[in-house]
């Protein structure tokens, strides 16, 4: 019963995002693209609120990390150097009977993983690997000659560029690298909404140190990404840290860390910390001959960096969002859904209502709506009840709501209710922007 509440609860969570226009089906009319999404209205927001959100604090507010965004082709040979054509592979199963394929690793939480979870026959075959990159042909001739791949990751952009933004930012170690960019990965079994999808954006940052200096600056940058979930708002008590054993760790890496959420369908990997060592840039080095090696003055000496690196999932933090914003309040009557996103990523920052459609108050709601939109993403509505239409906005995830009333022409002043108390203040016009500006952070 509790797997079927989550899984309803998840199902509830897909229609609203449909409903209010964050996610739709790719190619709907078309019958849709499995694992596919588009970003509608308020998710093409929410998301760019969270990727500036991300970029300022990585970026903006340090001075020890560029920018970068890199093509998404690539030479193919920098694959062949990173070990992704040769060890980015997935076990895959097949059911001989219905034909469905799985993630071998999937099967493993079964009771019995040797029956198909489908059909419930015992006719899966054994693992075979799986190459999860997606290749496709520059130019004309679709041969071998030709062949490129969709990048199955953002990192391998910023190593092959570590010495052209070190040497034009005049960086010197340690510093990082972002970057925000899409990826693509032809998973065998994509599910859970945007959870795990094909087609997906990262945000990135690589950290080049001293190799005697790793220790601390992999836990320097732990503490720095867990403080940034509480940033934007997400419950702590829905996170966790998960460590990866002597058996789990990629061939790249030293230490792994996961900060992990609890989602309907279970604790699910959110973001990654990653000890990558020296590996990446020695790889290259060895494959391109170029030095790699910084030369620290402080100390004398000259090394190929160690690379500390955080790795999250654009939309996989747009979903933990959306699940851990979302609410069913029956004090609201009819069991009313809420959205209770933080208002620093918030879609729409503040809805501006007339109570009633005379006696001016559409004029000057009007004009707080315009003089409001200079700085802020914010939405008029003067169709139905003001109940109704604070209702429309909770299930939006807009915190405040201003309303024009028939004491605003008398002193110049609006209600302003918060959507989580849905308390209301008078407030004056004026002030209305500062009001704003403060909620923000």
């Amino acid at each position: 019963m509790a797997k079927k509440n989550k899984n309803d609860k998840m199902d509830r969570l897909v229609s609203l995002c449909k409903r209010r226009g964050y996610i739709f089906q790719s190619s709907e009319i078309y019958g849709g693209l499995n694992s596919c999404w588009d970003y509608g209205p308020l998710g093409a927001e929410l998301k760019r609120n969270i990727k500036t959100f991300w970029w300022e604090a990585m970026t903006a507010r340090r001075d020890d990390v560029e920018g970068l965004d890199a093509a998404i082709l690539m030479h193919p040979k920098v694959w062949q150097t990173s070990g992704h054509i040769d060890e980015f592979t997935d076990p895959l199963v097949d059911c001989k009977t219905c034909k469905a394929r799985f993630r071998a690793e999937d099967l493993q939480d079964n009771k019995d993983p040797e029956r198909c979870p489908a059909c419930g026959n015992k006719t899966l075959t054994e693992a075979r690997q799986f190459n999860l990159m997606f290749k496709t042909f520059m130019g004309p001739v679709a041969d071998d000659s030709a062949a490129v791949y969709l990048r199955p990751e953002t990192a391998q952009g910023i190593y092959v560029n570590f010495l052209n933004v070190k040497n034009s930012s005049r960086q010197k170690i340690p510093f990082g690298i972002a970057q925000i960019g899409k990826a693509f990965r032809n998973e065998i079994t994509p599910g859970n909404f945007i959870f795990r999808t094909r087609e997906f954006e990262q945000m990135e940052m690589q950290f080049f140190i001293p190799p005697t200096e790793d220790e601390k600056w992999f836990e320097y940058w732990k503490e720095q990404r867990w403080n940034w979930y509480t940033e934007l708002g997400i419950n702590m008590e829905k996170l966790r840290w998960h460590e990866h054993g002597p058996d789990d760790l990629a061939h790249y890496a030293k230490a792994a860390y996961d900060i992990e959420y609890e989602f309907p369908f279970g604790w699910k990997e959110l973001e990654g910390v990653h000890n990558r060592t020296d590996f990446d840039l020695s790889r290259h080095q060895e494959a391109t001959g170029k030095d790699m090696r910084y030369i620290d003055e402080r100390f004398e000496e000259k090394f190929v960096p160690y690379i500390i690196e955080t790795s999250a999932g654009c939309d996989r933090t747009l979903l933990t969002v959306l699940v851990d914003a979302y609410e069913e309040d029956e004090t609201r009557g009819d069991k009313s859904t809420v959205l209770k996103l933080s208002p620093k990523v918030a879609p729409i920052k503040a809805a501006v209502f007339p109570l009633v459609k005379k006696d001016g108050m559409p004029e000057i709601a009007l004009k707080i709506y315009h003089d409001l939109k200079k700085k802020f993403k914010v939405f008029y509505d003067a169709g139905g009840s003001v109940g109704r239409r604070y209702a429309r906005m909770d299930e939006a995830g807009t915190p405040f709501c201003i309303t024009v009333d028939g004491q605003t022409k008398e002193d110049d002043t609006v209600t302003i209710r918060d959507r989580d108390s849905m308390e209301q203040t008078r407030h004056k016009i004026a002030e209305i922007e500062d009001f704003l500006s403060a909620k923000m952070g």
